[in-house]
């Protein structure tokens, strides 16, 4: 059985074998420049068609040239309307040539692997500045205490103030009493003014 691969491009997909040449919608790449195709489906000896497997699957081809596809003719028409318009249309495509099909070998990975321990590497020195870090949170907790004892002399404050408060109380009974044994007095000395004026 002959081994081919269906690649997708330009949301078409397409059969493909080794030396195929076939016309896709306009890529970019410039004539000569080789291009890499998405494979959908491999088959050789077995199938691929999904999974870690599939993406080792290499489709590559050549740009041969661009190239404009055959024109086609649009022609409007309505019936006792005098409406009539005419259009034309020609598609801009790429030939391409594939020059590999292959199935790659798990060995690719091997880099990627490498790649991990830096990564870990990175990771130790990040680890390593929390433990940098540590000793300030203690410094801070140490602060914390402090600013617990701020709360406890605002408790003594209010004592002071309460005890005032009492004080100012104790005098304004004082000071009543003495207010309502001035006022006996002088009651008194009116009624005895008075008498003195009767007997007068």
């Amino acid at each position: 059985m002959n081994t081919y691969a269906v690649i997708e491009t330009g949301g078409k997909q397409y059969r493909v074998e080794m030396g195929t040449s076939l016309l896709v919608d306009r890529l970019s790449a410039k004539e000569g420049e080789k291009v890499t195709l998405r494979p959908v489906l491999f088959r050789d000896k077995e199938v691929v068609a999904g999974g870690k497997e599939l993406e080792k699957v290499k489709v590559e081809a050549t740009v041969a040239e661009h190239l404009r596809g055959p024109k086609i003719k649009v022609f409007k028409y309505k019936p006792k309307k005098g409406y009539r318009r005419r259009a034309g249309h020609r598609s801009e495509l790429t030939k391409l040539e594939v020059t590999e099909i292959s199935l790659g070998s798990r060995k690719a990975a091997a880099p990627k692997k490498e790649a991990k321990p830096a990564a870990k590497k990175e990771a130790a020195p990040k680890a390593k500045k929390p433990a940098e870090k540590k000793p300030a949170a203690k410094k801070e907790a140490a602060k914390k205490p402090a600013a617990k004892k701020a709360p406890a002399k605002k408790a003594e404050s209010k004592p002071a103030a309460k005890k005032a408060a009492e004080k100012a109380s104790s005098k304004k009974p004082a000071t009543k009493a003495k207010k309502a044994a001035d006022k006996p007095a002088s009651s008194t000395k009116s009624a005895a003014k008075k008498d003195s004026d009767d007997g007068s």
